[in-house]
């Protein structure tokens, strides 16, 4: 995979995370105690959210800085505990420079469910998001679920954790936010058609959505897992 696109400076990247981290929490996507945002430096630093802080009033002074290794290099408060997901996705994904996880209350819904979000409704869902991966369910904060979602996360920018949240990833942290929020909508727009407008439904055929699928290339998104 091509190299991701790298950011310029800490401090700069610090205060994106901590901006995001505040968005997120005022449109709703998360909660104060949810949730977490990495990002990768021009020199291959990875930085962070911390553990146990209030996300609506995240400060670019707690974001912590690691070592590919997990050590940290700058930052008083402890990492959060999805670290070790965040640098599992991050070897497996070259090109991915910017991750967002957080529990958007629709699409979560949908973690906790059998059935899928669909993002072949409109034409921005499947451009920006494409085909939704989905890892089984493991505690929160431990290995095991890390791997599963980095392996999700192999051939989708997108991914449903079972009974838990969302991730996704990003050259870009907007990249990555705006992949979580399109989710969303997509999330909210497959409630809507399978409960009022079910059977009335017309999706993108596969011959559009392989149009997209270019585009989606073009533009640098994970393959399609049947690609």
């Amino acid at each position: 995979m091509e190299k991701g696109q790298m950011f310029e400076d800490i401090p700069g990247i610090k205060r994106e995370i901590a901006y995001f981290m505040r968005r997120l929490y005022r449109q709703g996507l998360t909660t104060t105690s949810g949730g977490n945002i990495s990002a990768i430096s021009r020199d291959g630093l990875i930085l962070m959210t911390p553990s146990a802080t209030d996300k609506g009033r995240m400060r670019a002074s707690e974001i912590v800085v690691m070592e590919r290794s997990g050590k940290i290099v700058d930052g008083a408060l402890p990492t959060t505990i999805e670290s070790g997901m965040h640098m599992a996705i991050y070897r497996e994904r070259t090109d991915v420079a910017a991750i967002v996880h957080a529990h958007p209350v629709t699409a979560s819904a949908f973690s906790a469910s059998s059935l899928p979000i669909r993002t072949d409704l409109i034409a921005e869902s499947y451009a920006v998001v494409g085909k939704i991966g989905y890892a089984d369910y493991r505690m929160m904060g431990g290995k095991p679920l890390a791997e599963l979602v980095a392996s999700a996360a192999r051939n989708s920018d997108c991914v449903i954790m079972k009974n838990h949240g969302v991730i996704a990833t990003g050259k870009n942290l907007l990249q990555a936010f705006d992949r979580l929020e399109v989710l969303e909508v997509a999330a909210k727009m497959t409630m809507i058609h399978e409960g009022a407008l079910k059977g009335k439904t017309s999706a993108l055929s596969q011959e559009e959505m392989s149009e997209l699928d270019r585009y989606r290339l073009e533009a640098g998104s994970a393959r399609n897992p049947k690609e």
